[in-house]
């Protein structure tokens, strides 16, 4: 495998994942997907964070982080409150409860949606492929990336 063929199954892994994600009730959007767990996987990280911040630490626009986490607000999965030290931003954390939307999406699992990607529901292929899913899982989590990209942002610094 080479890096482009790496690429593409990480585009066709997360096409996967987002399919998975159940539509919120009342919500019918779908689309978004991926920022939205972007910036929940940030603000988790990083609590009282501007929007700004979130935004230069994912890379994604300030207004998709803005509407990612106008969505996640809505769903319970974040509270945001004025900077005490410039009211104009808002800071993001965490919602302290778990709103029923976190627990809907923690317990989907992705078999149906890797079952129609590759499209069979031999249970053989499926536990092969959920298994090696499984090992990378494992082995690439999102420290893997804050690694990564320290490793870069040092390597550019010492040039």
């Amino acid at each position: 495998m080479n890096g482009v063929e790496l690429l593409l199954l990480g585009r066709t892994l997360a096409r996967i994942g987002e399919d998975a994600i159940p539509v919120g009730a009342g919500d019918g959007r779908k689309g978004g997907v991926r920022s939205v767990v972007i910036v929940m996987s940030d603000v988790y990280e990083h609590p009282d964070s501007a929007v700004g911040e979130i935004a230069a630490r994912t890379g994604l626009p300030q207004s998709q982080v803005s509407t990612a986490v106008a969505r996640l607000r809505e769903a319970g999965s974040v509270v945001t409150e004025a900077d005490p030290r410039d009211r104009r931003r808002l800071l993001v954390r965490r919602a302290p409860e778990v709103s029923a939307r976190r627990v809907e999406v923690a317990s989907a699992t992705v078999d149906d949606a890797l079952a129609r990607a590759l499209g069979t529901d031999d249970p053989q292929v499926l536990a092969e492929v959920q298994a090696a899913l499984e090992v990378l899982g494992r082995r690439l989590t999102p420290a893997t990336v804050r690694r990564l990209r320290a490793e870069a942002a040092g390597e550019a610094a010492s040039r």
